[in-house]
């Protein structure tokens, strides 16, 4: 069973995982395309910082960001290694979907990349909901990145 828990950015196999986020990230889109967030940087207090775990062993790892619009931004989505295909990742969504709407939020958005290693990402968003937009905030629409919304 996956427990969702808020928090854990002080559990090693978190930032295990968050330094292998930012490395997968690197390693498949352009430098200036990379707008995932750091350690410190989900820290802040408009993040709420997810986790999901079956028993002592973490799957995956998910935040949102409060925009301070009645919008959130779905930030860091990663599942580990050994747990894909096992539904972290919906699991790790449908928790922020639902924190979005009880705090009121009337959407979330998201940036992502393109390619085969951003492929179930997209999959993933789609089956949710998620619907191609126009950039937000402050992101600028390149050929490689996408943006996804979904009215809440």
């Amino acid at each position: 069973m996956i427990e969702i828990r808020e928090g854990g950015l002080d559990d090693p196999q978190v930032v295990e995982l968050l330094a292998i986020h930012a490395g997968g990230m690197l390693a498949n889109s352009p430098v200036d395309a990379c707008h995932f967030l750091d350690l410190s940087a989900l820290r802040a207090p408009e993040i709420v910082f997810l986790s999901a775990w079956e028993g002592g062993t973490l799957l995956g790892i998910g935040a949102m960001k409060a925009l301070g619009d009645g919008t959130s931004e779905i930030k860091s989505m990663r599942t580990a290694q050994a747990a894909l295909g096992r539904g972290v990742g919906t699991a790790i969504l449908r928790e922020i979907m639902a924190r979005a709407r009880a705090r009121g939020d009337r959407a979330l958005v998201l940036e992502t990349g393109t390619g085969p290693a951003f492929d179930a990402a997209h999959a993933l968003y789609r089956r949710h909901g998620f619907a191609e937009c126009g950039p937000f905030g402050d992101y600028v629409a390149k050929d490689f990145n996408r943006f996804y919304a979904l009215t809440l």
